[in-house]
């Protein structure tokens, strides 16, 4: 949201002395991280950059979400979270706030999922992006056996009875030695 207004306001994409772009990291962080110093830079940054408050908009909106997971009661968050869709649904947000409500409302459940168990999909989601990543340096490995030797090897700690591909150095060196 940050470069769309900033490219339509200035017409060029960010550059450092652009006040949008010289907040674009104080936007990603937590409000409660920000010193007194950055909270007012921030502020005053967002006044000169932002005409219409849409950036401004969409950093409340980011808060109000982060604000969901601190609620214990799974019948608090669910207000919370209804009121959330409501709000940033509402014609009057820029657009990406609105894609963020409906995006909120088609996770509804799986959001308020975590309220009662305290569980995410965060370790799966590793396990995806470290795949992925290997596949990458990789340059689309086609030996799918080297491929699941790679990826176990770099998830960490592999069993080696499951790898009957690969035996580790300190095996063939222990099997030499005949112990």
């Amino acid at each position: 949201m940050r470069r769309r207004v900033q490219q339509n306001i200035l017409g060029h994409r960010g550059r450092g002395g652009d006040p949008l772009y010289r907040i674009r990291r104080l936007l990603t962080m937590a409000k409660e991280r920000l010193t007194e110093g950055a909270n007012a830079k921030l502020t005053h940054l967002l006044e000169l950059g932002d005409p219409d408050n849409e950036v401004a908009t969409a950093w409340r909106a980011k808060e109000s979400l982060r604000e969901l997971y601190t609620y214990r009661d799974p019948k608090l968050a669910s207000d919370h979270l209804d009121a959330l869709i409501s709000d940033f649904t509402d014609n009057q947000r820029p657009p990406e706030v609105q894609l963020l409500g409906r995006t909120l409302k088609s996770w509804h459940d799986e959001i308020l999922a975590w309220h009662t168990s305290f569980v995410t999909n965060g370790p799966t989601e590793s396990m995806n992006n470290l795949i992925k990543r290997i596949k990458r340096i990789a340059f689309g490995m086609t030996n799918f056996a080297n491929f699941r030797i790679r990826a176990l090897l770099a998830a960490g700690k592999p069993d080696w009875s499951l790898l009957a591909t690969v035996t580790p150095v300190t095996t063939q060196i222990s099997s030499a030695l005949g112990s």
